[in-house]
């Protein structure tokens, strides 16, 4: 079976494409590499700070992320704990504090705002006295729940240089907001949204999600009218996947659902329903998912590229690149597994965390597939003239098989010929394109994984 064959035998919408390669590849290192080493040699002058935080009010229904329900007592201060000798750990290896410079930040998660306010306090100064962050002169990204968005802990994350919020909404109908597992009221996701505003965050995001059970067209279009009334700079449109070890899939007889083609032309429908109504109410698409307000204000940095930067993660389920390696800590879906990944982690010394433990190696060949994937899955798509500077040559030179299955379906422009870019039927089929884009080592070892 072919590459694209596997990729692609689930059909269009299966999972979504974040990043490559999928922490699913990362192994143990045995090598167990310095962090020193391995950031000795790299630029470090446009980085990617992200800190992440394990922790939710709830689990909802499609979640597979790494998180957990709720914390004992003095938990989330031992995690916070632990967050500041990774951060110390981390900074020694970078070096000269000249030589460092942060150009974007992010908080997320599971919730970010799952900590009390004292606590967000507490880790905006892990990141501005630990690892150098001005967070007041960077865009500065933090995910929030409506529960957990309340106005003190918003003041603080305003009062520290936030500049988006990212609110999970899902839904404005009740019932289907219960069908996700998402136990909340359209009331009490209304009084969140006012706090937000209220607190002037520069950039408010929704995320909404599609293809919900008992979900319709009418419905979906409620949900966005809703979102519409705040004017939020951003909103994100997911489709609804069922994936292992989530909540839905247990509560699915026999596990999550296998190839579903009408069920894919019905979340194609809603999707192509949402994308058409926002980019009539004044919307600019970046993304399959993403969308932002025409008049918004820029949100992003504009030196640091996703596809050549270098990332800094701290926390148990966050990543970090260099050129050679992508490395992290180990990754679970399960929650068993999950809680004894951040016990460990909170019992970590600071020796432990001056190497990297997981990853998955960055060969030529994969640092092209990224960059690839990365820049074909935006809206703005490749400039061609940058790949060539980085790589020596043309994508298809390298990707001419997979290029040419993309133009016969229709999902490739051919209107100028400085860019390659997506159709909008092809950013539609993002979730496929993506797959099909993934290495056979890095499918073998995803198929290779073992779920836990």
């Amino acid at each position: 079976m072919t590459t694209a064959e596997q990729a692609t035998r689930t059909g269009p919408y299966q999972h979504y494409v974040y990043a490559y390669p999928h922490k699913t590849a990362y192994r143990e290192l045995p090598d167990r590499p310095s962090l020193k080493a391995l950031w000795a040699a790299e630029p470090k002058d446009t980085l990617s700070l992200y800190l992440h935080i394990p922790f939710c009010e709830v689990r909802c229904g499609f979640c597979n992320l790494f998180t957990r329900i709720g914390a004992p007592d003095g938990l989330t201060g031992a995690y916070l704990d632990a967050l500041e000798r990774q951060a110390r750990a981390v900074r020694e290896a970078l070096g000269e504090t000249d030589d460092v410079r942060f150009a974007t930040a992010a908080f997320g998660g599971g919730t970010p705002t799952f900590l009390t306010a004292a606590e967000l306090d507490r880790l905006c100064d892990i990141a501005e006295h630990r690892m150098g962050a001005d967070l007041r002169a960077v865009p500065l990204s933090v995910e929030a729940s409506p529960a957990t968005a309340t106005a003190d802990r918003l003041a603080v994350l305003a009062g520290r240089g936030t500049t988006r919020l990212s609110l999970g909404v899902q839904s404005f109908v009740d019932s289907e907001a219960r069908a996700a597992v998402r136990p909340q009221r359209r009331a009490e996701v209304e009084a969140a949204l006012a706090r937000v505003r209220d607190a002037a965050v520069p950039v408010l995001n929704i995320d909404l999600i599609y293809g919900i059970d008992g979900q319709t067209e009418q419905s979906w279009r409620h949900s966005l009218d809703a979102a519409l009334a705040w004017r939020p700079e951003e909103l994100y449109l997911y489709p609804l996947y069922v994936r292992p070890l989530t909540g839905l899939d247990r509560r699915a007889p026999g596990g999550a659902p296998g190839p579903d083609p009408a069920w894919d032309e019905q979340r194609l429908r809603l999707y192509r329903a949402g994308r058409d109504h926002l980019l009539a109410h004044g919307y600019t698409q970046q993304s399959m998912r993403m969308f932002r307000r025409t008049d918004a204000p820029p949100q992003g940095a504009d030196d640091y590229a996703c596809q050549t930067d270098g990332m800094i993660g701290l926390g148990c389920g966050a990543r970090s690149y260099t050129a050679g390696l992508h490395y992290s800590f180990d990754y679970a879906v399960g929650m068993h597994q999950i809680r004894g990944i951040i016990d460990d982690y909170v019992a970590s010394d600071a020796s432990d965390f001056a190497h990297a433990e997981v990853g998955h190696p960055m060969n030529p060949q994969e640092a092209r597939r990224r960059h690839l994937l990365q820049s074909l899955l935006q809206a703005e798509g490749l400039r061609l003239d940058d790949y060539r500077a980085r790589f020596g040559g043309a994508p298809a030179d390298d990707f001419g098989p997979e290029l040419e299955r993309f133009a016969d379906r229709g999902w490739l422009t051919d209107t100028d010929p400085t860019t390659l870019r997506l159709t909008p039927e092809g950013l539609a089929h993002s979730d496929a394109v993506g797959p099909e884009l993934f290495s056979p080592a890095v499918l073998a070892a995803m198929t290779a994984y073992e779920r836990k």
